[in-house]
């Protein structure tokens, strides 16, 4: 699905990551060859992906350790443990430090989108990636790099969020505009489909990520009201059963139902029950190995012209909806 279909050139390809993968260095092994070889288009992750990721970029370690070790043994040894990798409690406050850094700085004082923030804080964790001579070790600063635009679903939660919350009591505020979030995300998909091309989503566990790129659909159709199908192509990779009734275990079959998937592309929607930190090496590996790199779509710079496509065909359907009823 993802070598043969996927990555066609006329399809664009969402990426949502949930749990923790970036600790668990799938940042620089698997996802930032994924967005350098031009197989993923634009993103859609947890903060705590992006907050864990930063480590990586300014230079902090994380090492892997055992998941039954003894946590009240590591708290007073000031060591902080993500199942089974372990870092130093500095680690934390160090990024912290520099998040906090980051946000102060005066073109982060309007409001904007998540995908931009991420742009903006990229640059930085470029500048301090070149500074250590450490190589591309962070995804945010890959996507900076490649122009690969990256969505929080819910930027509050997560340590970058509690870093902004605390700029806001010293009276400086950080203004995500997550509605611009919404629109943007669906304005993507939007674009790739009125311009002849398919819509893929790549899901990495489930979660919130998994919903908003997945709802980007619903907001063209249901609320939008726009004439759409709903996206081409669905692969999950993920732990979580359907028959808990949650939304990572949910089914594509069901997706239907919402209009997130089209109903006649079901066949080309697959999940593998699997823990991403498995199947996601072999995934990376063999997409390398069989398919040939594609063009950088560098959606991040289209995003206003993408909006501006949405907001004109919306405001043509409330016209022609008005003139109707006159």
């Amino acid at each position: 699905l993802l070598v043969e279909k996927m990555l066609e050139p006329d399809v664009t390809v969402g990426l949502t990551l949930s749990g923790a993968l970036t600790p668990a260095g799938m940042g620089r092994s698997c996802l930032i060859p994924l967005l350098k070889a031009g197989f993923v288009d634009w993103m859609i992750s947890t903060g705590a992906n992006l907050y864990h990721d930063t480590h990586f970029g300014i230079g902090l370690t994380m090492h892997q350790g055992r998941s039954n070790a003894d946590d009240v043994a590591l708290r007073e040894q000031g060591i902080v443990r993500i199942f089974d990798i372990f870092f130093d409690y500095d680690v934390l406050l160090k990024t912290d430090s520099f998040f906090r850094e980051v946000m102060r700085q005066p073109e982060f004082r309007r409001p904007m989108s998540t995908a931009e923030f991420h742009y903006r804080v990229g640059r930085y964790v470029v500048e301090r990636e070149r500074a250590l001579n450490q190589g591309e070790v962070s995804l945010v600063a890959a996507a900076h790099r490649l122009e690969v635009p990256v969505y929080t679903s819910s930027p509050g939660d997560s340590s970058i969020g509690m870093n902004a919350a605390a700029l806001s009591l010293e009276g400086e505020p950080i203004q995500w505009d997550v509605f611009r979030d919404v629109n943007e995300t669906a304005a993507i998909v939007y674009g790739a489909k009125r311009e002849g091309g398919k819509s893929a989503i790549l899901i990495l566990g489930g979660g919130s990520p998994k919903n908003f790129a997945l709802q980007t659909e619903p907001q063209i159709q249901e609320v939008l009201g726009l004439d759409e199908a709903g996206h081409d192509y669905f692969l999950q990779l993920t732990d979580a059963r359907a028959d808990t009734g949650g939304l990572s275990g949910a089914t594509p079959a069901e997706a239907v139902s919402w209009g997130k998937i089209d109903p006649d592309k079901l066949p080309d929607a697959v999940v593998a029950y699997v823990d991403s930190t498995v199947a996601l090496p072999i995934l990376t590996a063999y997409a390398l190995s069989k398919h040939a790199e594609r063009p950088l779509k560098r959606l991040y710079g289209k995003r206003d012209a993408l909006l501006e496509q949405l907001k004109t065909a919306h405001a043509a359907r409330i016209s022609e909806e008005a003139h109707e009823r006159r």
